[in-house]
C-alpha cells in the first residue's frame, strides 16, 4: 500500500473511507491524534512488541471485537 514510509497521522487518514477499522501498535496514537474526528474504528494492538510472534495471539480477540469496535475512539486490545 506504500504507507511505509508516512508519519504523523497520515496512514490514519489514508485509511478514512478505505476501511472499517484502523489497527495499529502505536500505543500513542490516542495521545497524539484527536481520535473523535476520525470516522473510524481504531483497534490497538498492545503485545511485547510489533513481531508477528507477538501480535499472532490477538488474532481470535481482534475477530470478537471488529463487530463492536466503536467509531471515533481507541479499542484497547492485548496484555
Amino acid at each position: 500500500m506504500g504507507w511505509a514510509s508516512k508519519r504523523n497521522g497520515e496512514p490514519l487518514a489514508l485509511a478514512l473511507g478505505q476501511f472499517e477499522v484502523f489497527l495499529t501498535a502505536d500505543r500513542n496514537l490516542s495521545y497524539q491524534q484527536d481520535l473523535s474526528s476520525f470516522d473510524i474504528a481504531i483497534v490497538v494492538l498492545v503485545a511485547r512488541s510489533n513481531r508477528f510472534e507477538d501480535l499472532r495471539p490477538l488474532a481470535p480477540r481482534i475477530l470478537e471485537i471488529l463487530p463492536n469496535a466503536q467509531r471515533r475512539a481507541a479499542t484497547l486490545l492485548g496484555a
